[in-house]
């Protein structure tokens, strides 16, 4: 099983997320359980960024917000990098 990092960025966006949309509380939690025991899952929509984002993935909390990640499968690591709207990911 993956584990899940996250860094300092992603915290902070992650606090003004929870205040902004409390929710999605629920929703939130249940992606970074699967995301964790299945990476892979369909829910998940995992897929890979194009453009300046190319290097990253992202997985959906519902159809407007992405989770980008970084998807290390050797390493058995998935690193949170940041939560937006879909239509802030810059894609």
């Amino acid at each position: 099983m993956p584990r899940l990092l996250t860094t300092k960025s992603y915290e902070r966006q992650l606090l003004k997320f929870r205040k902004k949309h409390p929710e999605l509380r629920e929703q939130y939690f249940k992606t970074l359980t699967i995301l964790e025991s299945n990476p892979f899952h369909p829910s998940l929509r995992l897929h890979k960024l194009h453009g300046r984002l190319k290097e990253y993935h992202s997985v959906s909390v519902n159809l407007q917000y992405r989770i980008m990640i970084d998807f290390v499968i050797k390493d058995d690591m998935i690193l949170l990098i940041s939560i937006r709207g879909h239509d802030e990911m810059g894609m």
